[in-house]
């Protein structure tokens, strides 16, 4: 081969490195890296049971956003002090925002108006008057109730005693959902007995005295989701209850509920949306992180569904959302 001949396969050779060199680095061309949000969420509660849509709606969010989410729970119910300081553990963690699900609304915003939070805040529930907080994400409580109480009042004559759990009263949103129940059953002559958890038969023996000779029957409607997992269970535990507990009524989504439901255990419940609310507060983080969003108010819409509308078009979107 001529020594010409050899140079210019060198030449060519050199040339095909140079190429790969380019195609596998960003010498030239530089890849543009996607920024990923850290977002942190801290629910009311000690157990993530009862957000299943909720945070389906929160994963798909993380996928359409590049968001890296972390769930925290709390280590005691009820207990806004440590809420709080988790809020703040997170931020200085390196959370760019936080999802808050106040177990305490009046608590947690004092404890806002007096710290320095360094990232904004999007409440699951109403728009707290405190800087940090940039959007809330929620259902009117008040309308949800009044949903159930007409249920009730239309369903059964006011001769029935309505029995109301719950699983906290003094959570202000648990409380918005009795005062508009209260509204209806008072206004159709219902007389109604709350019972707030306070050990954990509550609940057990109040359905179990519906049994005693003279007692008579009785309406049971829930607050919350927990206190309807729970009367469900034990309602559905034994075919006597269902003698004498005239209708159980309640709120969530989770799927055991919505078994119960199928199988005639419950006779209605008040349902949202949950997996928009998830996504909801992702965006709305996304965007406070962004822009520092104006604050805003979603509300959400709630239905009220019993047994026949599990299969509805309209309710399996809502109910079983897709992973």
């Amino acid at each position: 081969m001529a020594k010409q001949e050899k140079i210019l396969w060198w030449f060519f050779a050199g040339i095909l490195v140079f190429l790969y060199l380019l195609s596998s680095t960003d010498l030239i061309i530089k890849e543009k890296k996607t920024e990923i949000y850290p977002v942190s969420i801290v629910i009311g509660d000690t157990t993530d049971d009862y957000y299943v849509n909720f945070r389906k709606g929160v994963e798909q969010a993380a996928d359409d956003y590049n968001v890296d989410i972390s769930f925290i729970t709390l280590f005691e119910k009820e207990d806004a002090d440590s809420q709080m300081e988790l809020v703040k553990r997170e931020i200085e963690d390196g959370a760019l925002a936080v999802i808050l699900e106040p177990v305490d609304p009046v608590e947690c915003m004092s404890h806002m108006d007096t710290a320095a939070l360094g990232s904004p805040v999007i409440v699951a529930g109403e728009l707290l008057p405190v800087d940090s907080v940039k959007a809330a994400v929620s259902i009117d409580h008040y309308e949800a109730g009044k949903k159930m109480g007409e249920a009730i009042a239309a369903e059964h004559e006011p001769e029935l005693s309505v029995y109301i759990f719950t699983d906290n009263q003094g959570h202000s949103y648990n409380g918005e959902v009795f005062e508009g129940l209260k509204s209806v059953l008072e206004e159709n002559g219902f007389a109604m007995a709350v019972y707030e958890r306070k050990s954990p038969d509550t609940f057990r023996k109040v359905i179990e005295e519906t049994v005693y000779p003279g007692s008579g029957k009785a309406v049971v409607a829930c607050l919350d989701a927990s206190s309807t997992s729970e009367a469900a269970d034990i309602i559905g535990g034994s075919p006597v209850y269902g003698r004498y507990i005239a209708g159980l009524y309640g709120t969530g989504t989770t799927p055991s509920l919505l078994g119960l439901m199928d199988k005639g255990v419950i006779r209605g419940m008040i349902v949202s949306n949950e997996f928009d609310e998830g996504y909801l507060c992702v965006e709305k983080a996304v965007e406070a992180i962004r822009r520092g969003s104006a604050r805003e108010q979603i509300t959400l819409e709630t239905y009220y569904i019993e047994k026949k509308d599990l299969r509805e078009n309209k309710f399996e979107k809502i109910l079983y959302p897709i992973d």
